[in-house]
């Protein structure tokens, strides 16, 4: 086939962008592991030699970062003073852990998927997929921090109240099944928000169980929250006024099953908020940055982890009509789309 050069330099040109995004995620992770980013944010416009020295890190490979992130447009830099800042909206997205807009959890959740490419590269002979727990453990907290801001930016302020009568619940005191909790940001979030309701997070994975018992201890909702180990198809208990789902039905074995299940918990009034990331119902749609981002998470963990349970596999990009479709077979009547983000969709499914 004849080459139009043309189209290849416009190729390329992406090509050497997705390699300096991976270079610069690198950097981030770096940066987020040393302090760095706080440091410069708390210290204000510094040199190299200067934060070297408030860091306690070599100067000539800090030097280097700092011109990296700089070039990234992840720093400022005055060549005047040789000092590199942090204005309000880096600091927002690199130093600051609490803000709704923190991006460092993402680059070390992508971390994971460089290490445990070997495992993955395995699974695309073998079609047994990798579960959850054989990943890197990077992936555990990085998914936490990644998703945390989005939960702080909309779960309280957005997402809850788009539902039909859920907040009112909550304020006067529910009983709510936080599935798929992990390192339960979400239920913790919930609880400190509504300390009249009770909170139970469950999470098949053990670890995750044990770190999110100690944050919720460590946040000060103990009094009225709790994890357990237990599968979306098995947890335990009745009578739940509000169960939900935090960007995990996707990855699930039997998300049928888990529907099924959760119908059979809920009160006859009760509510099953899913949320899951963003995409459009045809994959074409979802050829996009996002889409790009999604589906790369998707190749490398979350299909796989379904598939290690022996599941269908439906991906981080499964679409809202075929999260209906499951939802709906499972016993639910009434389902609808209440809110929407950039990164995700909140559905509401009733019995």
């Amino acid at each position: 086939m004849a080459v139009d050069m043309d189209k290849l330099n416009q190729l390329l040109g992406k090509v050497v962008g997705d390699l300096a995004g991976a270079a610069a995620g690198s950097l981030v992770r770096l940066g987020d592991r040393l302090g760095l980013f706080k440091a410069l944010a708390e210290g204000g416009p510094q040199t190299s030699a200067e934060l070297a020295k408030r860091t306690k890190t070599n100067e000539r490979l800090l030097r280097e970062w700092l011109n990296g992130m700089a070039a990234s447009g992840y720093a400022g830099y005055d060549p005047a003073s040789t000092k590199f800042s942090l204005d309000a909206e880096q600091s927002m997205a690199f130093a600051e852990e609490s803000s709704p807009a923190f991006m460092p959890g993402g680059f070390q959740a992508i971390g994971s998927m460089w290490l445990d490419e070997s495992k993955v590269a395995k699974s695309f002979k073998t079609g047994k997929g990798v579960d959850w727990g054989q990943h890197h453990r990077t992936l555990f907290e990085g998914t936490e921090r990644f998703f945390r801001p989005g939960y702080n930016a909309n779960l309280i302020g957005s997402w809850i109240p788009s539902l039909d009568g859920v907040k009112e619940k909550l304020e006067m005191g529910a009983l709510v099944a936080d599935v798929g909790c992990g390192h339960g940001a979400s239920t913790i979030l919930m609880a400190r928000t509504f300390p009249k309701s009770t909170f139970v997070g469950f999470d098949f994975h053990k670890p995750s169980i044990v770190a999110s018992t100690k944050k919720a201890k460590a946040a000060g909702v103990s009094r009225n929250t709790r994890f357990q180990v237990a599968k979306s198809t098995n947890f335990p208990g009745k009578g739940y006024d509000f169960v939900t789902f935090f960007d995990c039905l996707h990855d699930m074995c039997d998300p049928e099953g888990a529907a099924r299940h959760v119908r059979s918990k809920l009160k006859a009034d009760g509510t099953w908020m899913i949320v899951e990331p963003f995409a459009k119902d045809r994959p074409e749609e979802n050829h996009n940055p996002l889409g790009k981002l999604f589906y790369g998470a998707s190749t490398m963990i979350c299909v796989g982890v379904s598939l290690a349970q022996k599941g269908p596999g439906l991906g981080a990009q499964a679409g809202e009509a075929k999260l209906k479709e499951i939802v709906t077979r499972g016993g639910f009547t009434r389902f609808r789309r209440s809110s929407e983000t950039p990164f995700n969709i909140i559905l509401e499914a009733r019995p």
